[in-house]
């Protein structure tokens, strides 16, 4: 007799843990052959609401980290994502990638948290500035992290383009609120996984699947969220919902399997720039600063 397979339930990450969606809804994930690949949960716009409650939460002690705390975080994600290696490979290839492409793409999401992670106590010299002024005053920049971002993960990428996305909202000093791939969403659960059992904290990212048009729009109108960031062409249908509460999109079209589809400005698109303002006093022909 064949033995009935146990599919696993990809459960959606938030606040640190896995629960089943409020509403209890699912859908079934199948591979080329149009066989069950898993059940995976379907998310309500109040799991949207509750991720975005977490986010919040943890941005406070997630922004205020050190930025080379930060980066070993998120070289931590590497070191573990290397270690489950062979288990993307084969999510990647039920999904519909060839062997050869999905030892490409787990090696490159890999060498991707690597780059940003080298960028954490970097990206503030290079982005922030000393203004010159006319009055007697030093005049600073310096980049800030936004708060909690919104990302509408690539539909036709399971992994690298949500970690491309994600990897430089996490080097700012962002938490985040991810909405994965629709018809590819294994790999987004597992590396959730691998997020909980890094020493990324609790709350500092949340992954929701599902329907996107579903929970796209209470997304954009959330009051809490602070920016979206996805492609073009996710971007666009919130974009009235973002507009009436002025939210920020960032829209990153790229070849996500392409090398130099990364780079500073993923990180600093996505930051708020501070301006100081401090006076000087001349006493005795010497300048000091209060």
């Amino acid at each position: 007799m064949s033995r009935l397979e146990i599919l696993k339930t990809y459960k959606i990450y938030i606040g640190g843990q896995f629960p089943r969606t409020e509403s209890g809804r699912y859908y079934v994930v199948n591979d080329q052959q149009d066989q069950p690949l898993a059940n995976v949960c379907l998310s309500s716009r109040k799991d949207v609401r509750n991720a975005v409650v977490a986010a919040r939460k943890a941005f406070g002690s997630w922004s205020e980290k050190t930025a080379f705390n930060r980066s070993q975080v998120l070289y931590r994600i590497a070191e573990m994502l290397e270690g489950r290696r062979d288990q993307f490979i084969q999510e990647l290839t039920k999904q519909g990638s060839s062997p050869s492409t999905a030892i490409q793409e787990i090696d490159l999401a890999i060498d991707r948290i690597v780059y940003y992670a080298g960028w954490c106590d970097k990206y503030q010299q290079i982005g922030s500035s000393v203004n010159p002024v006319a009055s007697s005053h030093f005049n600073f920049s310096v980049l800030e992290p936004m708060g909690v971002v919104g990302i509408i993960a690539p539909q036709n990428s399971s992994l690298i383009g949500l970690v491309s996305l994600l990897m430089p909202v996490l080097a700012g000093g962002n938490t985040a609120v991810i909405l994965a791939s629709e018809n590819l969403p294994l790999c987004a659960i597992t590396f959730a996984e691998v997020l909980h059992s890094s020493d990324v904290p609790g709350g500092v990212v949340n992954v929701l699947t599902g329907k996107t048009t579903e929970m796209d729009t209470t997304l954009a109108a959330h009051m809490d969220v602070n920016a979206l960031v996805g492609e073009q062409q996710s971007l666009g249908c919130v974009q009235v919902e973002s507009v009436e509460n002025l939210k920020r999109l960032f829209s990153f079209d790229a070849d996500w399997m392409n090398s130099n589809a990364q780079g500073l400005h993923f990180i600093t698109d996505i930051q708020e720039v501070k301006t100081t303002w401090h006076p000087i006093e001349n006493i005795g022909g010497a300048s000091s600063s209060y």
